[in-house]
């Protein structure tokens, strides 16, 4: 059984046992999670689509850990000017052990 779930903007394929990494979350590790922005649930025969959200299901996980992720570097750069800037960014992440998917 699968679903895709909409969290902070961003849609992720969610399966029961797994771990996923989203947009950091507010809790704290152990503490149980319920995404109710659902947009489709599949038991492998049967899917339903919402529109534009499935009526009644819900997947609900927990949190595991609050991490950040890898660096980047955003560098801007305008020839002939003179002007460069660098600049660093690390996302805040929430690792979440999926623990069930109902309809």
């Amino acid at each position: 059984m699968y679903a895709v779930i909409r969290t902070q903007g961003q849609q992720t394929t969610v399966r029961e046992g797994e771990l996923v990494d989203v947009n950091k979350l507010p809790g704290h590790i152990g503490s149980e999670v319920v995404f109710d922005d659902v947009l489709l649930v599949s038991d492998g025969n049967d899917i339903a689509v919402g529109r534009p959200t499935v009526a009644g299901a819900k997947v609900v996980g927990e949190i595991v850990s609050q991490f950040r992720g890898k660096k980047i570097r955003v560098y801007k750069f305008k020839r002939r000017k003179g002007y460069s800037r660098t600049q660093g960014h690390r996302q805040d992440y929430t690792k979440v052990r999926i623990k069930a998917i109902t309809r």
